[in-house]
């Protein structure tokens, strides 16, 4: 079985330490979720599991496979993976399982030109195929629609072998982790912290909050006391100092006792200073992104945003759905759903052309693909002005999701995904867009992060306009559901 002891994993590029002194024994019927903010090495953490080395980090400590056959998802599939036909993947039961049928023509297409979510069942399909003792998987709910969510925590549940997988989506987590390991980066990304909880998701959280929680309050509480300790010692010490200062050279006596008593007050500094480092902490907690649209960012109720007619809804000569319809109406928040293929993300595409192109309106579009210019720095995509000072600003906003100095001189195309994301939604904020275009944009975020941006859309007093799998999503931020069928849109 999988063992791993005190490892120690360090990334080449800026010798960032990733994790530190992990240790983890995997128990047959464990169901790891992997979890933290993007950047905090979940996935290098696997892959090096999966792998057993990397030429992007270094690592020291011991990964035990114990003779098992690990099964590995990878998050993205290689260029020449991509260039592969879809049969190569194939296997009919398990893909049935999955809900995937695929035509002969289909299946000589390439993967690359497959749906996120088709691309994903077939990979899981060829994985589960090769029957493996342990199973990695690295964002298996990526692009999955809902029934294929459903199926694969059945799946998870049920097929009797340890896994460990990283994940965003936190029903997926809350419903089958038995076990957690939430890798932190503190202070500023500098200090690696790895926690291993065996209780599920939610208790984990709770179990959290309250233990910062007490730890905050015993802190306060010493620190108060030691404040007030130090105020009575600099009360004795200032006495002192002022009776040496006024003594009477004829009082050799007196100065000799006084010198004495200075040498026991300056005795007892020294022994407030080293008690002082025994005083409990205020807890050290990655904390969660900070955003907000500012007030002017809201539609009026009742305003038209959004009449669309579409005849026919197609990819080349294949045909996805006809005569679609769909009128949004002031403050509304729309959430699109609909089956891997069936054309959500194409159909979105196409209703933000026309709203971006509108003026009494401020669109804004989310792309699956985020669609940012590699080569700029999220400070010079952000900086429509060019002047230092909105630079400045713009740093300040950056820093407030948690991006280091360093990331923000990255380049946009070295960004993950969960980073593209958030830059592309402060874009937003800074633009006062009313009008939001969204895919899938909860994908990358982390279990942290996400219900600070489901809070915010939640909260927007603009227009919504959204394609998502994301079922805490759609529940918490989407006033109307929308399923993508063949014969259009229809209102749950």
């Amino acid at each position: 079985m999988l063992q791993i002891q005190h490892l120690t994993i360090t990334h080449t590029r800026d010798l960032r330490t990733l994790v530190a002194d992990f240790s983890l024994v995997l128990q047959d019927t464990d169901r790891v979720a992997i979890i933290g903010e993007e950047g905090n090495g979940k996935s290098t953490l696997l892959k090096l599991i999966a792998l057993g080395d990397l030429d992007y980090a270094e690592w020291t400590g011991q990964i035990h496979r114990g003779g098992a056959k690990l099964g590995y998802l990878a998050q993205e599939l290689t260029g020449e993976e991509l260039a592969k036909p879809a049969g190569q993947w194939w296997d009919p039961a398990l893909a049935g399982r999955l809900g995937l049928t695929l035509d002969p023509v289909g299946l000589q297409r390439p993967m690359g030109q497959l749906s996120g979510g088709e691309r994903v069942k077939l990979r899981l399909a060829h994985l589960l195929s090769q029957q493996p003792d342990i199973l990695l998987l690295d964002e298996p709910t990526n692009d999955l629609d809902l029934d294929t969510l459903q199926w694969l925590e059945e799946f998870l549940l049920t097929c009797g072998l340890p896994v460990m997988y990283v994940s965003h989506d936190e029903t997926l987590i809350r419903r089958t982790a038995n076990v957690i390991v939430h890798l932190e980066a503190l202070r500023r990304k500098t200090v690696p912290r790895a926690t291993v909880a065996r209780m599920p998701y939610d208790a984990y959280v709770q179990a959290r909050q309250a233990k910062f929680a007490h730890q905050a309050k015993v802190s306060r509480s010493e620190h108060e006391a030691f404040r007030q300790q130090m105020e009575r010692y600099r009360k004795i010490r200032d006495k002192v100092e002022h009776q040496q200062a006024t003594i009477s050279r004829q009082d050799p006596h007196g100065g000799r006792l006084l010198k004495k008593k200075m040498h026991a007050v300056q005795s007892m500094g020294r022994r407030f200073q080293r008690e002082k480092e025994k005083l409990t902490q205020m807890p050290e907690m990655e904390e969660a992104i900070f955003l907000r649209f500012p007030a002017s960012a809201t539609i009026p109720q009742g305003k038209t945003v959004l009449d669309f007619r579409l005849d026919t809804l197609q990819v080349g000569q294949r045909v996805l759905a006809r005569d679609l319809t769909l009128k949004v109406t002031g403050p509304e928040r729309i959430g699109i759903i609909g089956p891997n293929g069936c054309g959500k993300t194409r159909l979105l595409g196409t209703m933000a052309v026309g709203l971006l192109a509108r003026r009494d309106i401020r669109a804004a579009y989310m792309p699956q693909d985020y669609g940012l210019p590699p080569d700029k720095t999220p400070v010079e995509f952000l900086n429509r002005s060019g002047s230092r000072a909105e630079a400045t600003a713009i740093r300040n906003y950056l820093g407030s999701l948690r991006f280091t100095t360093l990331e923000m001189e990255r380049p946009a195309g070295a960004l993950s995904g969960g980073q593209k994301a958030k830059l592309l939604l402060l874009g937003m904020v800074l633009a006062e867009a009313n009008v939001l275009v969204l895919d899938e944009p909860t994908r990358n975020l982390s279990p942290l992060s996400g219900p600070v941006l489901r809070q915010v859309l939640a909260e927007f007093g603009g227009a919504v306009i959204s394609v998502s799998h994301d079922r805490a999503y759609l529940a918490e931020v989407c006033r109307k559901i929308y399923l993508l069928t063949p014969q259009g849109l229809v209102l749950l």
